[in-house]
């Protein structure tokens, strides 16, 4: 018996919850993965995986095996990788996609400063507000803002998305500031129309344990999260922004949180991939680049301390009678 090749193998069937997606993943028959996870158990002498015609589950010797085995094969993947480094290029064709909220404010800086790095490697972005299917669209790595996506892909989290509204001072200067969600309908506000829907997207609001949804008429509606930053910015009203649009300026001074102890999260900025062992060199080295980079990156969310100052009471502020 291939003992590595088992273990791999049961490590690929535990992680996809199928002897088949395993077989696909390492490049052998469906039989070639269930004969390696059958001699797996028969020379360890217990049973691996609860199995039924529709679902495949660890059974707790599985999971012991596992949980103990996972770092050992890690770390012989890197091991491996290093060793082939020395005979790769970072070179080829590389295919990213993102959805067009990220792309200037977030990603784009990141994406030149690779290319300059690797100039061999032909870097082909695809802005997209729909979900990308990485094998569906032959894409090697996607992001996303707000929920994760669920299966099929690797997802590593990256920064939160606080969902922060915010004014100009020249606005509050002449309109005054909300004190409470319900004055928000006293005030101009701009709108968020989403580009893969065509809705206009709800406020959302955190209220003791829950969060809460309103809908929050629009002065100026745009369905560019960077142009709705610019029309807070130039004081046409006020927005709810989303932290990797709002936090610089609102450290710089020119936008002015309201409302924080109302803020919430949706979700996180994540980096998503697929679970080839034989990804590239350039891929991996395109990942590790960006989770260098972006990982809890302060410049695109408010620390814990910037949110529990912000929400301090402030004095009274004076509205200008017209």
């Amino acid at each position: 018996m291939n003992e590595i090749r088992a273990i791999t193998t049961f490590v690929r069937a535990a992680a996809l919850g199928s002897l088949r997606g395993a077989a696909v993943d390492q490049g052998i028959s469906p039989q070639a993965a269930s004969h390696a996870v059958m001699q797996l158990e028969k020379e360890l002498g217990v049973r691996l995986f609860h199995r039924t015609t529709r679902k495949l589950s660890l059974t707790e010797e599985g999971q012991r095996l596992l949980d103990s085995v996972e770092p050992a094969l890690a770390v012989l993947s890197s091991a491996l990788d290093e060793a082939r480094r020395s005979k790769e290029d970072v070179a080829g064709m590389l295919r990213v996609s993102a959805p067009r909220s990220l792309g200037l404010p977030v990603l784009w800086p990141y994406f030149e400063e690779f290319q300059q790095r690797y100039q061999n490697v032909q870097l082909e972005v695809q802005f997209d507000d729909q979900f990308t299917d990485l094998v569906t669209d032959r894409s090697d790595v996607g992001f996303r803002g707000g929920p994760p996506p669920s299966g099929g892909s690797i997802a590593r989290r990256l920064v939160p998305i606080q969902l922060i509204v915010c004014a100009s001072p020249d606005y509050i200067e002449r309109n005054g500031a909300p004190r409470t969600i319900e004055e928000l309908s006293e005030h101009r506000c701009t709108g968020y129309r989403r580009a893969n829907t065509g809705k206009l997207a709800q406020w959302q609001f955190r209220v003791g344990d829950e969060i809460v949804y309103r809908d929050v008429p629009a002065a100026i509606c745009v369905n560019d999260t960077e142009l709705e930053t610019q029309a807070v910015l130039s004081g046409l009203g006020i927005g709810q922004l989303g932290s990797f649009n709002a936090a610089t300026h609102i450290r710089s001074g020119r936008l002015v949180p309201l409302l924080m102890q109302h803020v919430t999260e949706y979700g996180t900025i994540t980096i998503y991939y697929k679970h080839r062992t034989e990804q590239s060199l350039r891929v991996k080295t395109f990942i590790d680049f960006m989770v260098e980079r972006m990982a809890g990156n302060r410049n695109f969310f408010l620390d814990s301390s910037e949110l529990r100052v912000a929400q301090l009471p402030e004095k009274k502020r004076v509205v200008r009678r017209r």
